[in-house]
C-alpha cells in the first residue's frame, strides 16, 4: 500500500521523490505518446488514410470532445485521488497511441483519437490542478516553466529519433506508434509505484464550481481554446498539404520547437514572475496577431516554405507563454476551488475547440486565408481581455474593475 504524506512531510524526501519531481516525471512521460501521435498525424492521415482538409477538421473536433467533457474529472475525484487519476490517464493515452496504426480508417482513427485524447485532456486537467496546489505561489512561474521544459525535452527526444531514423532505418508507422505509446506507459507506471500519495494543504471541492469573480479567467480560457485550434490543426497541415513536407521534415520543425522550448520556457517563467501575467499575455497575443497575419500573407503573396516554417516555430514559442493564465488563476483563486475550476476551465477552453476544427475545415477548402484572418481576430479579442488583468491580481482584485481588497 502506498504511503500518504503531506506536502510539508514530503520536503524530507530525496529530491527525486518529491511532488514537483513527480510532476516533472509525468510531464516527461505524456509527450512520448502525444508527440509521437502529433508528429506522424498529418502524414499518416494523408498517406495512409487518405484524408483531406474536411476529414482532418472532423478528426480534430473529435479529439477535442474529451476536453469539453473535462468537468467529468470532478465526478471522478469522488472515487479516485487526483494524483492516481493523472497517472492512469497517461497510461490510457499511451495505450491508445500504441494501437493507432492498427486502425488506418476514418472510423478507426476517430476511436483511437478519442481514447488518446481522453487520457491527454483528463491528465492535463489534473496536472494543472496539482501544479497550482503543490507549487508555492511565489515559485510557480519559474517552476512551471521548468516543468514545461521537461515535457519539451521528451518531445525533443521523440522528434530527434524520428528525424535521424525515419528514413535511414525505414521505420514504419506501426513501430513508432507502439514504441512511443509504451514508453509513456512505462514511465507512468514508475510514477505510480515509486511515489507516495501526496496530500495537498487544502481539501478540494468535489462539486461543480462556477464563480462570478472568475469571469475574466473563463473568458480568456474560451478564447485560448478557439485560437489554439488554428495553430494545432491547420499550421502543420499546411506544411504537408501546400509544401509537401515529409515525415522527417515535419518532425524537424517539431524538433526545433521543443529545443527552443527547453531553453525559453524557464526564461518565460522568469519573465512572468518579474513582469506579471498581464504583460506576458499582452506580449503573447500581440505576437500571435502578427504571426497569423504573416500566415495569411503566405497565401496572398505566395511566400515560401522557409518563411512558413519560421512562423511555425515563432508561433509555438508565443503559445508557450499561455501558462501565465494558470498563475493568474492561482493568484485569484480560493485554494479549495483549484481542482473543480481546473476542470470547468478546461471544458470552457474546449467549447470552441470542438466546433471550430470541423467548421474551419470546410472554410479551409474554400479559403485558407480566411482561416488565418479568423485567428487574427481571435488573438485581438484575447489581447483586449488581457488588458483587464490587474498588475497584481489577488482575491477581490480579479480584474482592473474590481475594488481593491480591504
Amino acid at each position: 500500500m502506498q504511503k500518504f504524506m503531506t506536502l510539508t512531510e514530503a520536503k524530507s524526501l530525496p529530491f527525486w521523490r518529491r511532488p514537483v519531481a513527480l510532476l516533472v516525471l509525468l510531464a516527461a512521460a505524456l509527450p512520448f505518446a502525444h508527440s509521437t501521435w502529433m508528429a506522424l498525424l498529418n502524414n499518416f492521415t494523408i498517406e495512409v488514410a487518405g484524408f483531406d482538409g474536411s476529414d482532418i477538421g472532423w478528426l480534430q473536433s473529435v479529439r477535442e470532445v474529451p476536453g469539453l467533457m473535462a468537468v467529468g474529472v470532478i465526478g471522478l475525484l469522488i472515487f479516485i485521488r487526483e494524483q492516481r487519476l493523472g497517472i492512469l490517464m497517461v497510461i490510457l493515452s499511451g495505450l491508445a497511441t500504441a494501437i493507432v496504426a492498427w486502425f488506418p480508417s476514418f472510423e478507426g482513427l476517430l476511436v483511437t483519437t478519442m481514447l488518446s485524447s481522453l487520457g491527454f485532456h483528463y491528465y492535463e486537467t489534473v496536472n494543472q490542478s496539482l501544479q497550482l496546489q503543490w507549487i508555492e505561489k511565489d515559485k510557480a512561474p519559474k517552476t512551471i516553466g521548468w516543468i514545461i521544459a521537461a515535457g519539451s525535452a521528451s518531445s525533443l527526444v521523440v522528434y530527434a529519433l524520428l528525424v535521424v531514423f525515419w528514413q535511414t532505418m525505414g521505420l514504419s508507422f506501426n513501430f513508432v506508434y507502439i514504441t512511443g505509446g509504451m514508453t509513456a506507459v512505462i514511465l507512468a507506471a514508475v510514477g505510480y509505484f515509486a511515489y507516495p500519495q501526496f496530500n495537498s494543504h487544502t481539501k478540494q471541492h468535489t462539486k461543480l464550481i462556477l464563480r462570478k469573480r472568475y469571469w475574466l479567467y473563463y473568458a480568456l480560457q474560451f478564447m485560448s481554446g478557439a485560437r489554439r485550434q488554428i495553430f494545432i490543426v491547420f499550421a502543420a497541415f499546411m506544411m504537408v498539404e501546400r509544401f509537401g513536407f515529409a515525415v522527417h521534415e515535419v518532425t524537424a520543425l517539431f524538433l526545433i520547437n521543443f529545443a527552443a522550448n527547453m531553453i525559453f520556457a524557464p526564461l518565460m517563467g522568469g519573465f512572468v514572475q518579474r513582469f506579471g501575467e498581464r504583460r506576458a499575455l499582452l506580449f503573447e497575443y500581440a505576437g500571435l496577431m502578427l504571426v497569423f497575419l504573416a500566415y495569411g500573407g503566405i497565401y496572398m503573396f505566395g511566400w515560401g516554405a522557409i518563411l512558413a516554417a519560421a512562423l511555425y516555430i515563432i508561433d509555438h514559442l508565443f503559445f508557450a507563454l499561455a501558462f501565465a493564465l494558470k498563475t493568474y488563476f492561482q493568484k485569484i483563486a480560493d485554494p479549495a476551488d483549484i481542482a473543480p475550476t481546473a476542470a470547468v476551465a478546461f471544458s470552457i477552453n474546449h467549447i470552441a475547440a470542438v466546433v471550430l476544427p470541423a467548421a474551419l475545415g470546410y472554410l479551409w477548402l474554400v479559403s485558407p486565408l480566411a482561416v488565418f484572418v479568423a485567428a487574427v481576430l481571435m488573438s485581438a479579442i484575447s489581447f483586449g481581455l488581457s488588458l483587464m488583468i490587474p498588475r497584481h491580481p489577488e482575491p477581490g482584485r480579479e480584474t482592473v474593475f474590481s475594488k481593491a481588497p480591504g
